[in-house]
């Protein structure tokens, strides 16, 4: 018991620095890719914008089409062997950024790391395998804590690197991911027990197909469209809140900097640390209620925001709203047995990705055409506003969902600590 209990231990933590170094690697991008690419195309600035859309968008198209077969080939060989594959590619894929000679070899790197990111699957996978089903919403925090520390670290050691180079943080990164698939290789203990494995299915691998299975599981397929309502609202914050703090209040890249680096500190609380008290009093229906409440007002808040600093104050009180996603991944995983858990994250994570080609382009279009010159109203908060409304609608959609749930959500009170 004692040994398996270490193992479980070992297990979360790997898959908690694994997350991070992901992350970490798209933080450290962030800051250098878009001064790469100017390079390569002869110092124009708005050329290298264009080629960086698609970049980021070809990262997201590769996630969502690789993500289901990622889960599928966790749940017939287990997650061990694709975890430490993802991971070992994911430092091919930065070593191929850093000796890249030209533009295209950026594209052939942004491909393999939109396929080897899909490494968040078998990782979600791996969670659901060793943690009780009712303390899963509380494991499946850490992914929210690791994305947040990823994304305060990431680009702060990018622009510290990028001093010396625009190649440098791409070695260090390199250089890190490899030390930890050298350490996973050798601790990592397997985690789906050989009964629960089953054969890979092309069509289960199958992005679309794998997405209409989640139909044959009423509940599921309810939350399914409240992660993706969840999805597009952060969409419209993350790809927009540059150009908004920016054409409303002015800011600097230092100011906006510090506002994101703040906005990765309060997930990381609130997901490595307050979400494991939150939810287990609360139950995890209470907290998706909860927090997509507070995620409906932050919204708001954030698009009528008349005073720079005013942002700087909703941050803190947005942050709860970070216990919705979490609770609902929870709910979800204790519908699916375990044969199924890795094809779930699969299919969930290719949503995901899915939301990430297509809402950064609606939201940054919304902001040009009501900050134009030709906008019949101007209106810079239009990208929060829609957040807002889908906050509204993952709302509406959960507590539908809520009325098919059989189990009752155990709420831990003082008298039953």
């Amino acid at each position: 018991m004692l040994m398996r209990l270490q193992n479980r231990q070992a297990g979360l933590a790997f898959i908690f620095v694994t997350l991070f170094l992901d992350v970490l690697g798209l933080g450290i991008i962030i800051p250098i890719l878009p001064q790469l690419v100017t390079q390569f195309v002869g110092g124009d600035v708005s050329a290298a914008s264009t080629y960086f859309g698609w970049l980021i968008s070809l990262y997201a198209l590769m996630q969502f089409l690789f993500a289901p077969f990622f889960g599928s080939l966790s749940d017939r060989f287990g997650r061990r062997p694709v975890i430490l594959a993802a991971l070992f590619g994911s430092g091919i894929d930065q070593l191929v950024l850093a000796f890249a000679p030209s533009l295209p070899w950026l594209f052939v790197g942004r491909i393999i790391a939109g396929i080897t990111g899909a490494s968040i699957i078998p990782a979600n996978a791996y969670i659901a395998d060793v943690t009780p089903p009712e303390k899963r919403a509380q494991s499946f925090g850490l992914v929210g804590a690791a994305f947040g520390l990823g994304f305060i670290v990431g680009p702060a050691l990018g622009g510290i690197l990028g001093s010396f180079g625009p190649r440098v943080p791409f070695f260090v990164a390199a250089a890190v991911t490899l030390l930890n698939w050298l350490y996973g290789f050798f601790v990592l203990p397997e985690s789906l027990k050989p009964e629960y494995r089953r054969p890979v299915s092309l069509a289960r691998a199958n992005p679309l197909a794998s997405v209409t299975s989640l139909t044959r599981y009423p509940v599921v397929f309810g939350l399914t469209g409240t992660i993706i309502a969840l999805s597009l609202a952060q969409q419209a914050l993350q790809s927009t809140w540059v150009l908004y703090t920016s054409y409303r209040y002015a800011w600097t890249s230092l100011q906006n900097g510090l506002s994101l680096a703040l906005v990765g500190v309060v997930a990381a609380v609130v997901q490595g640390g307050l979400i494991r008290t939150l939810i287990p009093r609360l139950g995890e229906r209470r907290a998706v209620m909860l927090g997509l409440g507070i995620s409906i007002v932050t919204y708001l808040l954030y698009g009528l925001a008349s005073q720079g600093w005013m942002m700087y104050a909703i941050i803190f009180i947005g942050g709860l709203g970070a216990i919705s996603i979490p609770a609902t991944q929870g709910l979800m995983s204790r519908q699916v047995g375990p044969s199924e858990q890795g094809s779930l994250q699969g299919s969930l994570t290719s949503l995901v990705s899915l939301c990430g080609i297509v809402g950064p382009l609606v939201s940054t279009w919304l902001f040009g055409h009501f900050t134009g010159a030709h906008a019949i109203v101007e209106v810079p908060g239009i990208a929060f506003f829609l957040g807002a409304t889908l906050n509204i609608v993952a709302l509406a959609l959960a507590v539908r969902s809520f009325t098919r749930l059989r189990d009752v959500d155990p709420v831990i009170t003082p008298a039953s600590r």
